[in-house]
């Protein structure tokens, strides 16, 4: 059975890559421009992994992270932040509010799909 991943990055070049290399590997992929986007996907689907960019119009990725932990049918996703906010403050708030992994960019395609596969094994 696919895995679901849910994209959510205002970015259209990094979704676009990362699409096609999560594609690749099998996984069944959605895509959100911004949290309000990701929480009207989210209602409907549960995906094994949510890549989730923080600096993003509307609603940010800390409030959707929030939200996701809020809603128990979300309690088995795993919540990656995929970001360009690289400062250990940053790094510190995601984690404290429950993050499973905190990436940064730039990013190499190949170690985030790797991060994510090993995430989910």
């Amino acid at each position: 059975m696919s895995k679901k991943i849910l994209i959510v990055d205002d970015e259209p070049n990094i979704v676009m890559t990362l699409e096609y290399a999560f594609k690749k590997q099998s996984f069944e992929v959605f895509i959100a421009r911004d949290g309000s986007e990701a929480k009207e996907i989210m209602e409907k689907l549960t995906p094994d992994a949510i890549l989730l960019d923080i600096m993003m119009p509307q609603v940010d990725g800390y409030q959707t992270l929030e939200w996701i932990k809020s809603k128990e049918h979300l309690c088995n996703s795993k919540v990656v932040f995929l970001t360009a906010k690289n400062k250990n403050s940053d790094i510190e708030k995601g984690l404290e509010l429950g993050v499973d992994k905190y990436l940064t960019k730039p990013f190499s395609v190949k170690k985030i799909v790797n991060e994510i596969i090993e995430l989910l094994a």
